[in-house]
């Protein structure tokens, strides 16, 4: 029996990938296309196999190491989000590899789980082989190496697709393959200088526009009859509120929204546009505007949502909080908020909140818990964007918990940060526009999956995202009302970055023939977010609608209002 044990480990886990390999053959039936399948399946397992003969001790570790390595990896990311990785996902999460050591955390059961199994493979292959195989000393060592190649080539013809029901092994290995040759050739183009004209001075104040993270629009009272309490209802004396309502996001992943919005890519051009016209920084410093931004998420002059060095180059003042815990760093940026508010310079502000990305156990202070029972507290109290979260399976129960800790980290990180602005911030000569990434899906429906977004394939909700705009009473900007009165409910990410430029005096004709229509115009938006944003190859992004008539609301219900709130 030992003298067969790196074959039986290698069959005992590919067989664990059955019901794969048996709903890929179900979807493509009869025909040339099965056959093709197999004849593929049968190579990269006969590579794989090969791969455990390797006669060189520490290349077929290596190999055995990087074989585990992706299979955990794409293990991991389906059994977390219910949902196949694509390329276009894989991008995504190479994009987002900041946040990697905080996902450790947060799925380490999964992780766990993942790895346990996974050891079949890395045994399997690692292993001393117990016979010898007549095969020429170079052969196992090129077989895997030409698998990965095989499968990247029937990729990159197929625009990222084909790899459906394959040894998991070799998919994301092959995604890397093809990220790599298309950083290799990248040929966008360089990035522009600011061309637009100019036929206005800038309003004289203060140009501030507030990202937040993961709040879902139909989460809030502005939207809904029993959503969270914003403050965004009743401004104070002197201020004037427009909420437009349901807004569509760009993207349902934090680092694809975020790019477009400092960058202004369009639905039918982002790609170009994001890479080479002038970013938003650009824009206000020829405006004669200063530039700051307000990262609450990122500390210790860390990076985040693509931007690069070069752009940073563009922003006059970069601020963290690298001394403030998590649960106050939104605090930190109302208080940064209100002094450059206050320092009689006119100023473009863009903010990331930290808002209510998961962990949502302990982004609130004990009095804002109104909203019972929530997730237990105590475990992730310096985690910004995420955290393990023991015991958190999925279940019905478990998404209870969690809607409810999300509603009482809206409480503070929107209701209390928009406090604080009201009834501290000289908002006489500013226009405020406020939105968030992206939305959420919380399960509301009953849906499988532990992801609350970034998922490749969406619910409705990770694109519902709020888009308001507050400004001095007095303060001439746009006609704000005439606007809300077209627009509301009918808008999008994609009319911000052109109403940011209207607001810096750039012409609006040449904005719209670059950037798309403003909320000054009838937006006439499509309302659809994209979730294959990073289509590559000849693929095209993925496009979901957003029904309002179907969007799910929170209901009235286990809630205990904490005094003074």
């Amino acid at each position: 029996m030992a003298r067969y044990l790196k074959e039986l480990l290698l069959f005992l886990y590919l067989l664990r990938g059955y019901d794969s390999y048996l709903d890929r053959l179900d979807a493509l039936g009869l025909g040339l296309a099965t056959l093709l399948f197999g004849v593929m399946f049968v190579l990269l397992v006969v590579a794989l196999w090969m791969s455990a003969y390797i006669h060189q001790t520490l290349v077929r570790h290596v190999f055995a190491l990087a074989l585990f390595v992706s299979a955990v990896f794409f293990e991991v990311y389906t059994r977390v989000t219910d949902s196949y990785l694509t390329y276009s996902q894989f991008v995504s999460l190479v994009y987002s590899g900041g946040f990697i050591q905080e996902a450790a955390y947060q799925y380490r059961e999964v992780i766990i789980s993942a790895v346990t199994g996974g050891l079949l493979l890395l045994f399997g292959v690692a292993l001393k082989p117990r016979r010898t195989i007549r095969l020429p000393a170079y052969l196992p060592i090129a077989a895997p190496v030409l698998g990965v190649l095989l499968l990247s080539g029937v990729l990159f013809v197929r625009a990222g697709e084909g790899a459906r029901g394959l040894p998991v092994m070799y998919t994301p290995l092959a995604y890397l393959n093809l990220f790599a040759y298309e950083s290799l050739h990248d040929t966008v183009g360089p990035r522009e200088p600011v061309t637009l004209p100019r036929r206005l001075s800038a309003i004289e104040g203060d140009i501030v526009l507030i990202i937040d993270e993961s709040i879902g629009g139909n989460y809030l009272d502005i939207n809904t009859p029993f959503g969270v309490r914003t403050g965004l209802k009743t401004p104070p004396e002197g201020v004037d509120i427009f909420n437009f309502g349901y807004a569509a996001s760009i993207a349902n992943c934090s680092a694809d929204t975020n790019v477009t919005l400092r960058y202004g890519g369009t639905r039918t051009d982002y790609m170009r546009i994001n890479s080479t016209r002038p970013s938003i920084w650009q824009y206000a410093k020829k405006a004669g505007l200063r530039t700051v931004y307000i990262d609450a998420q990122r500390t210790g002059g860390n990076l985040q949502n693509l931007m690069t060095p070069l752009e940073k180059q563009d922003i006059d003042e970069f601020v963290q909080f690298d001394q403030t815990s998590v649960r106050e760093r939104d605090m930190a940026a109302a208080a940064k908020l209100i002094e450059l508010l206050a320092d009689h310079q006119a100023e473009l502000v863009v903010i990331n909140k930290v808002g209510a990305h998961f962990p949502v156990h302990d982004k609130y202070p004990d009095d804002f818990m109104s909203y019972r029972p929530a997730l237990p507290r105590g475990q992730f109290q310096e985690v910004a964007d995420t955290g393990r979260r023991d015991g958190f399976n999925g279940q019905k129960d478990d998404w209870l918990l969690y809607r409810n800790a999300y509603q009482n980290t809206l409480l503070w990180n929107v209701g209390e940060f928009f406090t604080r602005i009201f009834q501290q911030a000289d908002l006489s000569r500013a226009v405020l526009i406020y939105t968030s990434d992206h939305g959420q899906d919380l399960h509301e429906r009953g849906n499988p999956g532990l992801n609350t977004h970034c998922g490749g394939d969406p619910v409705a909700e990770e694109g519902v995202v709020p888009l308001v705009v507050i400004q001095g009473s007095r303060l001439h900007a746009l006609d704000w009302r005439s606007a809300w009165a077209r627009n509301k409910d009918r808008s999008s990410h994609y009319n911000i970055f052109p109403t940011l430029l209207q607001l810096m005096g750039y012409d609006p004709v040449g904005v719209e023939s670059v950037y798309g229509r403003s909320l000054s115009q009838p937006t006439d938006d499509d309302f659809t977010f994209n979730y294959r944003f990073n289509a590559r190859l000849g693929a095209k992004p993925a496009w979901k609608h957003i029904d309002l008539d179907h969007i799910v609301t929170p209901p009235a219900g286990q809630v205990e209002m904490a005094v003074g709130h």
